[in-house]
């Protein structure tokens, strides 16, 4: 069984672009939506994934927070465009920017489409404990915010969000790691 251990911040500006080795297009969707992983419906995500030349079909768990079971399998790419054509709700279409930082790899989604203006960072971890150093245009922590899954933006995208729903929810949102 694979486990997720991760964090996500929101981003506050441009800095990460300078370290960041590698860029990766993504393209997913999910065959199940938000209201039927969050009303216990159903206990996993299922989320159909084309990132640059691969595609994989991923399962995670429906917990919150920074560890969840995760499962990954490569697919064919021409089946991977076949089953994102079966996906509910909007699909999702990102960038991920890879950046090193004092000894962890970050992942930058920056977000396109109807997401387009969403940037946010993802760390993985070895341990839920683990110590890390903050960049410094990593900002509010949004690890414990639905909000920020890619099952939720993809049912409700960031462009739909108010300016004050995008303000409440960063105030709800913790800054420290």
């Amino acid at each position: 069984m694979g486990i997720e251990i991760e964090r996500k911040f929101l981003v506050t500006s441009d800095a990460w672009r300078a370290a960041a080795h590698e860029i990766v297009p993504m393209a997913q969707g999910y065959l199940n939506d938000l209201a039927m992983v969050e009303g216990g419906a159903q206990k996993a995500s299922v989320r159909v994934r084309i990132e640059g030349d691969s595609a994989y079909l991923n399962l995670k768990s429906r917990e919150r927070g920074h560890t969840r079971q995760e499962f990954n399998y490569a697919v064919p790419v021409d089946e991977a465009r076949a089953l994102l054509a079966l996906c509910v709700g909007g699909l999702i279409d990102k960038r991920r920017h890879y950046v090193r930082h004092q000894g962890h790899l970050w992942e930058v989604d920056e977000f396109l489409g109807e997401n387009a203006g969403l940037v946010v960072a993802e760390i993985e971890l070895q341990h839920a404990d683990e110590a890390f150093a903050l960049p410094a245009w990593a900002g509010k922590q949004v690890t414990d915010s639905l909000r920020y899954y890619n099952l939720a933006l993809a049912s409700y995208p960031y462009s739909q969000w108010a300016d004050d729903e995008r303000a409440a929810n960063d105030l709800a949102v913790s800054d420290t790691p």
